[in-house]
């Protein structure tokens, strides 16, 4: 880690943390925004769901979901 100098002036020991957090916060890059993927260009989209299995399965494959 660099070290800092105070080649000019008195701080007190509240200016230099001050500082110290104002300069390690513009270090830290700014995180990415996550993007949500457009599910219209996704072949699994056109897939077909599964068919209900069990009992009643044949009444509720005909109703809509």
């Amino acid at each position: 880690m660099t070290h800092l100098k105070i080649v000019h002036g008195d701080a007190t020991q509240e200016e230099i943390a001050a500082l110290v957090v104002a300069l390690a916060s513009r270090a830290v890059p700014a995180a990415k925004a996550v993007r949500k993927p457009e599910i219209w260009r996704n072949p699994a989209h056109r897939m077909r769901k599964p068919l209900p299995v069990g009992q009643g399965a044949w009444r509720s494959s005909a109703l809509p979901r």
